[in-house]
């Protein structure tokens, strides 16, 4: 029985003298796999990333973050250092993740409810878990 390429596997590939062979990297690049669904793996990696929630603070943590923010009122002539956690909303999902900061703050606004610190962050304080002054648990 004849196979339907027995007429022709003994034959030479053609070659054109107008035109250079291509190279091998780019013959090679015609079968490349290709992203069939574009962004897909950044929707998955998205996906998996973790983000926690905003906890509320009990009473006695938000009393007691009133009487840091009143102390830093007091002391904001003398730019006080502070370090503080907060939250930060995640733009893509729900939740977001805790941050620290250290920085003298230069300014309780407080119609925006932020804090301003000296390099321009601005921090809200209603997004604040807690605040210190640096060296202050030296002083216990």
């Amino acid at each position: 029985m004849l196979n339907s390429y027995d007429d022709i596997i003994h034959l030479s590939r053609p070659r054109f003298d107008e035109r250079d062979p291509m190279p091998r990297q780019d013959r090679a690049a015609q079968f490349a796999p290709f992203a069939a669904l574009v962004g897909y793996d950044d929707a998955v990696a998205e996906t998996v990333r973790r983000t926690d929630c905003k906890r509320e603070l009990t009473e006695d943590e938000q009393d007691e973050l009133n009487v840091r923010l009143r102390e830093l009122s007091d002391r904001l002539p003398e730019l006080p250092e502070v370090r503080v956690s907060f939250f930060i909303k995640d733009r893509r999902k729900a939740g977001g993740c805790y941050t620290l900061k250290r920085g003298a703050v230069r300014l309780i606004d407080s119609y925006a409810r932020t804090l301003v610190f000296t390099d321009g962050a601005r921090i809200g304080i209603d997004e604040l878990e807690w605040l210190e002054f640096p060296g202050e648990e030296d002083e216990i």
